[in-house]
């Protein structure tokens, strides 16, 4: 069993939720032209990222379920960049998981916040990836910033993920991130990575681009180049490459975990 997964890279519509989804329900039937099962976001596309307090406005509204109906509309699963409302009034950084019914499977709450950026607008949230399956592919979700600490995708590798689906809002001067980062969490943990970039400017952010898919050998299966300011990047999830690449290369089985239990 494998997964074709596609990233949608886009500069999307600040604070406009309507025309965001306009263009996830078109990439979600692109995508789906083009074999895939899963199209993946960047950050908080829903409703844009730096927009300041129109983030907490948004978030009141129904964005799971209108993000269920595409996926249901268009016969694919879609993993969505969105703030999520809390019950005590603040908001989240949030990745949704939902399958091609409509389903929602998992939520993640970015974990490690960037700067005042982050810090202004999110709280952060204070719970690990959970791993998920989606056609025969066990998944974990992280938020841009958290890709750039070991520990979320060892843990996630470690809670038995084939791939971790990465929603991304990096900006420049971190280009680096995108284009050396990847391939070597990749690799270091024998799992695919998935890193969903947003591109063009948003306020004061310019953002890189360069979206991709790393295999676990650390070979990126597909990117677009920093130039490419609209796209999709596409690969195929295979379990059995992952279970052979922990076999071959035995990171997980040899770390010293009396030494480094986290």
């Amino acid at each position: 069993m494998t997964l074709t997964i596609a990233g949608l890279q886009h500069p999307g519509h600040p604070g406009d939720v309507e025309a965001n989804l306009a263009v996830v329900a078109e990439a979600a039937r692109a995508a789906r032209a083009r074999g895939a099962d899963l199209l993946v976001t960047p950050e908080m596309f829903v409703t844009g990222y730096n927009i300041g307090d129109r983030v907490a406005e948004l978030a009141a509204r129904p964005l799971v379920d209108e993000v269920a109906r595409i996926a249901a509309n268009e016969g694919i699963a879609v993993v969505a960049g969105l703030p999520e409302r809390l019950p005590d009034g603040s908001v989240a950084n949030t990745a949704v998981l939902v399958d091609a019914s409509g389903t929602e499977l998992t939520r993640y709450r970015k974990t490690h916040l960037f700067s005042d950026l982050d810090r202004a607008l999110f709280v952060e949230g204070t719970e690990r990836s959970r791993v998920v399956e989606l056609h025969g592919v066990r998944l974990a979700l992280l938020i841009c910033y958290d890709v750039e600490f070991p520990e979320p995708v060892r843990a996630a590798a470690r809670e038995g993920a084939h791939l971790v689906v990465v929603p991304t809002a990096q900006m420049e001067p971190f280009a680096f991130v995108a284009e050396r980062l990847i391939g070597v969490r990749a690799w270091e943990n024998q799992v695919y990575v998935a890193y969903v970039n947003r591109s063009g400017a948003e306020g004061d952010l310019a953002y890189v681009g360069r979206s991709s898919v790393a295999a676990p050998s650390g070979e990126v299966l597909d990117a677009l180049a920093p130039d490419d300011g609209t796209g999709l990047v596409l690969a195929s999830i295979d379990p059995a490459v992952v279970e052979a690449a922990q076999r071959d290369n035995p990171y997980l089985d040899d770390l010293r975990l009396d030494l480094y239990p986290s």
